[in-house]
């Protein structure tokens, strides 16, 4: 198995494909409005192999509600400045207090990259415009059989 497609609760499909698609700079590889009420926005992150829908009548689930979902990256630094640049509201990379994966919310936060540049330790996060939060996360190198 793995993960093909994340559906993602939004208030207004145009301003979220104008986010994702351009902002973002994600590929917008369909964009079908089914019937009136319904329609579907599939984008895809730079070299990812699972992609985001987003539209009309695809979920119940309240327009930014969706929180933890993870990019990889393998320069946390590059990223969070890209994205900056392109007018994203992102934090700057912070690493856990425990030096493990980041704890809900703002707790255990840390500013800066995690210390050694452990890989799966640094992190970065921003929301879209609905309030669904993105995390980048720093991987340098896979832990084995990853």
């Amino acid at each position: 198995m793995k993960l093909e497609v994340v559906v993602l609760p939004v208030s207004d499909a145009d301003r979220a494909r104008d986010f994702y698609a351009g902002q973002l700079g994600f590929r917008l590889d369909a964009d079908f409005p089914v019937k009136d009420g319904y329609r579907i926005i599939q984008v895809t992150p730079p070299g990812s192999g699972c992609s985001i829908i987003f539209g009309e009548g695809l979920t119940d689930a309240e327009p930014g509600s969706v929180q933890g979902l993870h990019l990889i990256v393998s320069d946390i630094e590059q990223a969070q400045r890209e994205l900056a640049g392109r007018g994203v509201e992102v934090t700057g990379p912070f690493h856990d207090a425990t030096g493990a994966f980041h704890q809900a919310g703002d707790a255990g936060r840390v500013p800066g990259p995690h210390p050694q540049r452990a890989s799966y330790g640094s992190f970065a996060s921003f929301a879209d415009p609905d309030g669904n939060r993105w995390f980048l996360q720093e991987i340098t190198e896979r832990l084995p059989g990853r």
